[in-house]
């Protein structure tokens, strides 16, 4: 992110200026530390030898006054001038530095001074602190002070000892000007010292910071023309340093990214191929969920161009719900199945689609590739199959149960009374049979689907057909009271079919009829020839009939339109599909009408084979 006010403008923000100031910076905390430590230890030194010196004229002082000083304390007019003179002596040698002399008596009053109005001073007494402790004896008493003028002072007292008493003192004030004038002379020169030397290091830090910064200017330039697509030029190696290593290994960046495009180009045009002609449909979508390439089956399946679909947002495309926008939005959305298309027009299919999130680093979702499959068929069929297994389950389920509730009932003691007993085995029988009749059916069903059911086909005169299906009924018919009637076209005459499946077809039918037409009623059996050549066959009662939305369905394998009814008389719920698949196998096919409460009507359409007997 780039400053709107940067911190140092123009060339203060290079490379070459930061060394610079780096390299200045790094010698001008070097002669500060440097500097602090030599002053220190200069003024410490100078102070030190400043102190002693001073020190050791008092103490010659204090020495040469005990010589003339007497046993009592008091010295003599010739002494007291000779000290006079020694006083006048010491502070005409020291030159400026000492600015008064003090010889005092054991009470502390003035008994010499060096200063010019020093007869006034005589007879005065000092009371200072030094002075005082020097007058108990104490030697090493010493004291710094400041006047009113500001200038810096030592003050020095030392004890006269004589005869192993102490009989006086000898204060000495001594001025440090001089001192600290020396000081700052060392210091100024020390001061031009550094600036000296950070001149000459800013003036190498250039030479040295171009030298590193050249080559680096240069990689910049050549990075450039990498970016732009220009991988003809190669950098100059200068040495074999660091920066000459850069070099090389910026070269050997080069070739390999020149290389590693060139392979990602050639991936890219398999990628595309492949894309082009997979079976599933692909669509890949950026960070936002919106398109940004898809492949010619999955426009096939959305029915939209890849012109049509660019830009725009996948979800919107599959029609997701709510719940699974965001999902998909968040990448958590993993697989779902979908319609596609227009339902109504019959034209719909069902998608399985899978998505897979794309992660920048395992962090955040850049985008989205999903994967649409045609699963249309197959989940029709994996519909069939699991309604199928369901039905067949339910189908046995219950002539078994109640088998084994009539036998546990008959082990229980039912066996000892012999009518119920008898009444419990006729149970057992029946629905034994209707598994077997179940079963019987299944397999009928599984020889048609895997076309191992064979016709013999043979000329067959269709009124006989009809007529001997009506005998076959009469004894029911009768005692339902249910008329029966054929009803014929005069040119219809006779058919090649197998005859003992298409007696079993009209048994399936006509015993249908009986079953849902209530008693007094009446079933029809007619034949009549249609426009393209084909006999149709029909089968009409005056039944309950059957309600309009099951007959698109009164052909599935185990449906009822009436379960309870249909199961208590027997049936598999099988023998209208069994029917279909004969007809199928005539190359024949077979339909249903109804009104609900008053008539149903199925008819039968036959192909006419004017050729000899024969299998098919």
């Amino acid at each position: 992110m780039k400053r709107r006010f940067p911190l140092l403008p123009g060339f203060s923000r290079t490379i070459q200026a930061r060394l610079i100031i780096i390299y200045v910076l790094l010698i001008l905390i070097a002669m500060q530390l440097i500097g602090v430590y030599f002053v220190s230890a200069m003024k410490n030194s100078l102070t030190s030898n400043f102190t002693q010196d001073l020190q050791e004229r008092a103490e010659l002082l204090s020495v040469l006054a005990a010589d003339k000083w007497s046993g009592s304390g008091e010295a003599g007019s010739n002494a007291i001038n000779d000290l006079k003179l020694m006083v006048d002596n010491l502070y005409n040698m020291s030159g400026t530095e000492i600015q008064e002399i003090q010889v005092l008596d054991i009470s502390g009053r003035v008994v010499i001074s060096s200063l010019e109005s020093g007869t006034d001073l005589e007879g005065r007494r000092n009371t200072q602190t030094v002075v005082s402790r020097a007058l108990q004896g104490i030697s090493d008493n010493e004291e710094y002070i400041i006047d009113e003028t500001g200038e810096r002072k030592r003050v020095v007292a030392k004890p006269v000892i004589s005869g192993g008493k102490t009989v006086g003192a000898v204060y000495i004030v001594a001025s440090m000007k001089e001192l600290y004038s020396t000081m700052k002379r060392i210091n100024s020169i020390f001061l031009s010292g550094i600036l000296i030397a950070l001149a000459l290091t800013a003036v190498l830090g250039v030479i040295l910071a171009h030298t590193i910064t050249q080559p680096i200017k240069e990689m910049t330039r050549r990075a450039k023309e990498v970016a732009e697509g220009n991988f003809d030029h190669q950098m100059t190696v200068y040495s074999d340093d660091e920066i000459g290593q850069l070099s090389e290994a910026f070269n050997y960046m080069t070739s390999r990214l020149r290389d590693a495009l060139a392979q990602n180009e050639e991936e890219k045009d398999k990628l595309a191929s492949i894309l082009k002609n997979m079976s599933d449909g692909v669509v890949a979508t950026d960070e936002q969920g919106r398109v940004i390439l898809m492949n010619r089956v999955a426009g096939t399946m959305m029915n939209v161009s890849e012109e049509e679909i660019v830009g725009k947002e996948l979800a919107d495309l599959l029609y997701l719900p709510e719940n699974e926008r965001t999902k998909l939005l968040q990448g958590t959305l993993r697989r779902t199945v979908l319609k596609l298309g227009e339902e109504h027009e019959g034209n719909s299919s069902i998608v399985r689609v899978t998505f897979s999130p794309i992660h920048r680093r395992k962090e955040s979702i850049t985008g989205i590739i999903a994967v649409l499959q045609d699963v249309t068929e197959q989940e029709k069929l994996e519909g069939a199959r699991r309604e199928f297994v369901a039905n067949v389950s339910h189908e046995l389920r219950t002539p078994l149960t109640t088998i084994k509730s009539y036998t546990e009932a008959l082990e229980d003691g039912a066996l000892e009374e012999r009518a119920l007993a008898e009444r419990f085995i006729g149970v057992i029988q029946n629905e034994t049979q209707r598994m077997i009749r179940l079963v019987t059916d299944l397999l009928h069903l599984s020889r048609l689907d895997s076309s191992e059911a064979m016709l013999r086909k043979q000329r067959t005169d269709v009124r006989e057909l009809l007529e001997d299906t009506i005998d076959r009924f009469s004894v029911q018919m009768q005692q339902k009271d249910i008329k029966s009637a054929t009803d014929l076209d005069a040119d219809v005459g006779s058919v090649w079919i197998d005859r003992d499946h298409m007696d079993q077809v009209l048994d399936n039918l006509v015993s249908n009829s009986l079953k849902y037409t209530p008693d007094g009623g009446k079933v029809t059996l007619g034949a009549y020839g249609t426009e393209d050549g084909m006999v149709a066959i029909t089968v009409t009662d005056t039944g309950i009939g059957i309600p309009k939305q099951d007959l698109n369905r009164i052909f599935e394998r185990f449906y009822r339109v009436d379960k309870a009814r249909s199961r208590n008389m027997g049936g598999t719920g099988l023998g209208l599909s069994i029917a279909r698949e004969m007809v199928l196998a005539h190359e024949g096919h077979i339909s249903l009408e109804s009104e609900f409460g008053q008539w149903t009507k199925v008819t039968v359409t036959l192909p006419l084979h004017e050729e000899g007997d024969g299998a098919h």
